[in-house]
């Protein structure tokens, strides 16, 4: 393994069609990768994928805004720590989530919705703690904050309220913020708490995030996909996929104006650490 794609949705009915091809094509170029759940079912499926396949492992947990009625995405099932505590216990099981506060668009009874998802929050990250894995952080702020301030009225955003929860389990918890949308304050504040931050192909043609990357320590860095998501440059527009991770490891060592063999492999020492891998 040369490579590690910490976060993709392998296990998503995207890939039921050509999954195996997809696996060809990254272990044709060193690539293993975290197949992460956002809901029981596909919790199960990354299991059952990271089980079956050498350099795939296993994250499972509830999205904060997944596996909903359509008619009230932010309100369906709740986590069912009785069947995923059953889950963790599988060795290719390496963290839980991802897990955390989804505040984008929400619409209806805002504030049920927000107290939903901190409830659920909440017992995913004392599932981790029990069993000593990290957490798999998905964070997303309103439109209004976009995680880009940090002091005032920002603590009622969903990376200020993450933070706040978070906090009260510093030193027992660990892992890293995926897909991180936030400013280099915002992301210092969770690297103090024992987070890595990582960044998706949507770096290779968009520049707001160059000083974060440039800037944060380099062992808090991670490289993610979020494939069938997000596809990098030069497969833009396409559906994503765990191989092309390696256009997100070029990227950062671009942007950091470091040689890209150094980067891969503190990328994949980074990796190693913080997910026991």
């Amino acid at each position: 393994m040369k490579y590690i794609d910490i976060h993709s949705h392998l296990g998503f009915e995207d890939y039921g069609a050509d999954r195996n091809e997809v696996i060809k094509r990254m272990q044709a170029v060193g690539v293993g990768t975290i197949a992460i759940g956002a809901d029981l079912e596909t919790s199960r499926e990354a299991v059952k994928v990271a089980t079956e396949n050498e350099n795939i492992w296993a994250c499972i947990g509830m999205h904060p805004a997944h596996n909903s009625p359509k008619e009230n995405f932010h309100l369906g099932e709740s986590f069912n720590e009785k069947e995923f505590e059953e889950l963790i216990k599988n060795p290719k099981v390496v963290a839980v989530g991802e897990c955390g506060l989804e505040y984008y668009k929400l619409t209806g009874d805002v504030e049920k919705i927000k107290i939903k998802q901190k409830e659920d929050f909440i017992k995913q990250i004392k599932l981790a703690v029990k069993y000593n894995k990290p957490l798999m952080l998905h964070i997303r702020d309103a439109e209004k904050y976009k995680g880009f301030a940090f002091e005032g009225e920002a603590f009622v955003s969903a990376f200020g309220e993450a933070y706040e929860i978070l906090k009260e389990y510093k030193g027992q918890v660990r892992g890293n913020v995926h897909f991180f949308t936030g400013k280099l304050d915002m992301a210092q504040k969770f690297i103090d708490l024992g987070f890595t931050i990582s960044f998706v192909g949507l770096i290779t043609y968009v520049r707001d995030f160059d000083k974060i990357i440039k800037n944060v320590p380099f062992q808090s860095l991670q490289a993610e996909t979020d494939a069938p998501y997000v596809a990098p440059v030069p497969h833009r527009g396409e559906r994503n996929e765990p191989s092309y991770v390696i256009s997100v490891y070029q990227k950062i060592a671009e942007i950091r104006g470091e040689d890209p063999e150094m980067v891969r492999l503190q990328l994949l020492e980074n990796a190693k650490r913080v997910f026991g891998i």
